[in-house]
C-alpha cells in the first residue's frame, strides 16, 4: 500500500512532534526519504538529516498531502497546497478543530479529504487515530491513510464527522487525563508517607502496567477491575471512595473538551 508513496511522492506540511513521529514511522517502514517532500519553516537537525526533500518544489500530483500544522496556522499554510486541490491528491488533516468543509473551501469542492485525530502516544508508536473522509475519498485512499497512520498506532473509522468532537474529548485529550492521574496517585502516596521520587516511580509503573495488562487481555476493563478486587479487601475499600465520583467527573471532563472542540470548529 505504501508503494504508492514511493511512486507518486507525498507532501508533509508541518513537521513538529506529531509530524516527526509519523515521518519516522514511514521511513522505518521503507518509504524512500526522497519521495517525501516536507514543508517546515523551523526544521530540526533530525529532519535535516533524514534525506527528505525539505522546503523544495513540490511534486505535481503527489499521492498524499498530510497537513500537520496547528489550527491557528492553517490560514497561512493551506495556500501553499492549493494548487494540488481538485485533483487526485488525497489530503489528510490531523489539525484539531478544522473541519472537512473548511478544507474543501480552501482546496476545492472535489478534493478528497480525510480528517484524522491522533493522540500524543503516537510519538512512541502507541497512539490511536480516528478517521473520517468526505464523499470523494475512495476505499483505496482510506486504506492508504490507515497504512500511513498505522506506523504510529491503531486506527478506527468514524461514521460521521460530528463524532470527531467526542473523539477529541476522549482520546485526543485523554493522555493528559492519564498523566494527571499519575500525578494525583503519586501525591496520594506522598500523603501516606512515601518519598516523592518513590511515589512517582510506583504511580508511573502502576499505570503503565495496568495499561499493558488491559491491552493484552481479552477481558473487559470492568472484569479486570473485578479480578483485582477482593471482597472487603484494600482495593474494595479504595473503589468505594473512587467509583461514585470518577464516572460523572470523567463525563464532565470529556464533555468540556468536546464542547471546546465544537467551539473551535464553528
Amino acid at each position: 500500500m505504501l508503494d504508492r508513496i514511493a511512486h507518486n511522492g507525498m507532501v508533509l506540511l508541518g513537521c513538529g512532534k506529531m509530524g516527526s513521529a509519523m515521518l519516522a514511522g514511514w521511513l522505518a517502514r521503507g518509504v524512500p526519504a526522497a519521495s517525501v517532500h516536507v514543508i517546515e519553516p523551523n526544521p530540526s537537525d533530525w529532519l535535516r538529516d533524514t534525506g527528505v526533500a525539505l522546503n523544495t518544489g513540490l511534486p505535481s500530483a503527489p499521492a498524499v498531502a498530510l497537513v500537520a500544522v496547528k489550527p491557528q496556522m492553517m490560514g497561512d499554510a493551506l495556500p501553499a497546497l492549493k494548487a494540488l486541490g481538485d485533483g487526485p491528491t488525497l489530503f489528510i488533516s490531523i489539525a484539531a478543530g478544522t473541519t472537512i468543509a473548511r478544507f474543501s473551501d480552501a482546496l476545492g469542492a472535489t478534493t478528497p479529504i480525510i480528517r484524522a485525530m491522533p493522540n500524543t502516544p503516537a510519538a512512541v508508536g502507541a497512539g490511536i487515530t480516528a478517521l473520517i473522509g468526505n464523499a470523494h475519498v475512495t476505499e483505496e485512499q482510506m486504506a492508504l491513510t490507515e497504512a500511513l497512520l498505522a506506523t504510529v498506532g491503531q486506527t478506527v473509522r468514524l461514521e460521521d464527522e460530528a463524532q470527531m468532537d467526542a473523539v477529541t474529548g476522549l482520546s485526543g485529550s485523554g493522555p493528559a487525563y492519564v498523566f494527571h492521574m499519575i500525578e494525583a496517585m503519586a501525591e496520594a502516596g506522598v500523603a501516606q508517607g512515601l518519598a516523592p521520587d518513590l511515589a512517582m516511580t510506583l504511580a508511573r509503573a502502576t499505570v503503565i502496567g495496568a495499561g499493558q495488562l488491559a491491552a493484552g487481555s481479552e477481558d473487559s476493563a470492568a472484569q479486570l477491575r473485578i479480578n483485582v478486587t477482593s471482597p472487603k479487601g484494600t482495593t474494595a475499600a479504595a473503589l468505594d471512595v473512587l467509583m461514585p465520583d470518577l464516572t460523572p467527573l470523567m463525563q464532565r471532563t470529556v464533555k468540556a473538551a468536546a464542547d471546546r472542540s465544537r467551539d473551535l470548529s464553528a
